[in-house]
């Protein structure tokens, strides 16, 4: 119960917060140190001259380093804590940059303005820093959907998920955690280079944002404006998307602003094909961005609410 209430200390320290820029430029953050550590590993074992077998478990190998690492210095640190009532606030303090709630709002919101002011050319500038796909081919309905989409996503693996881990374990899930996501964020992707090398990283990262994808769905679900489209939107579709666990926080999202998220996108010039979340249903605009982050708030009040329940009731 300690561990759900050193996660609420997180989530409030982080919303009041953020990460600021003077400690980043100045000590950068675990997670560009996990970054750090990844890309050495890689480096190092992904050799191209390997047969697939051998990167996979070259792959394998330095996926369970990084996250044998990351669990055994967050045991470490939270041995050393003293108990009680101020174990609870280091220990929240400690998770506090794993909890990227102010990040994501911000970030999402820097897309929101400019498109409801109608600078298209400044919401393009913004998105491009939190989605992949090419900016210059997206209106407002694409600029909307996929600031959307990215809201959905990152609130189950940039904050439910690792507070639903650091909840559990404390500091050793938190951090483990964020091993695997930054894994997969790294190398858990389909590329030449990574197809093998990144298989482990991208299971792993399955299997943790399990829980974490539905839990962040049915809390949409109860929250979202049309709570009955979404959860109807979340059970037929969530299955559809290319993610064995992003189609549920973005299908409920879909459902529950009433758009359709998902479908084609262009990628390095190249249209990718995707099912549509929500289909029939209109494309999304400037303020179902806003929206979206109303229930993005609402679902961490809600989430920081029940912690503190089971943490301090």
């Amino acid at each position: 119960m300690g561990f759900a209430g050193a996660m609420v200390v997180a989530m409030a320290v982080d919303a009041l917060l953020g990460w600021p820029s003077w400690l980043f430029a100045r000590i950068g953050h675990p997670v560009t140190w996990l970054g750090r550590m990844i890309g050495a590993i890689d480096s190092a074992w992904n050799r191209a001259s390997d047969p697939p077998a051998l990167r996979r478990g070259a792959g394998i190998a330095g996926a369970l380093v990084v996250i044998a690492i990351s669990v055994a210095v967050g045991w470490l640190l939270q041995v050393l804590l003293p108990s009680g009532w101020i174990q609870i606030a280091l220990l929240g303090v400690l998770a506090w940059p794993l909890v990227a709630l102010r990040s994501l709002h911000d970030h999402v919101a820097a897309v929101a303005n400019p498109l409801l002011a109608g600078d298209i050319a400044n919401a393009r500038e913004a998105v491009s820093r939190i989605v992949g796909r090419d900016p210059a081919a997206l209106d407002e309905a694409g600029i909307a959907r996929a600031a959307i989409e990215s809201l959905a996503e990152n609130a189950s693996d940039g904050i439910i998920a690792p507070v639903f881990w650091g909840a559990l374990f404390g500091l050793p899930g938190i951090l483990g955690y964020k091993a695997i996501n930054t894994l997969d964020s790294m190398i858990g992707h389909r590329s030449e280079r990574h197809e093998a090398f990144g298989w482990a990283a991208a299971r792993i990262d399955d299997i943790a944002n399990f829980i974490p994808a539905r839990l962040t769905g049915f809390l949409f679900v109860l929250l979202a404006p049309r709570r009955s489209d979404a959860l109807t939107c979340m059970t037929r579709d969530a299955r559809r998307h290319r993610s064995p666990n992003a189609g549920w926080p973005e299908a409920a999202m879909a459902g529950g602003l009433g758009v359709r998220l998902s479908g084609p996108r262009i990628y390095h010039g190249s249209i990718t094909n995707e099912p549509w979340l929500n289909e029939g249903a209109r494309d999304p605009r400037a303020a179902d961005i806003a929206e979206a982050l109303t229930v993005y708030r609402r679902a961490m009040l809600l989430l920081a609410g029940l912690l503190a329940i089971l943490a301090f009731a």
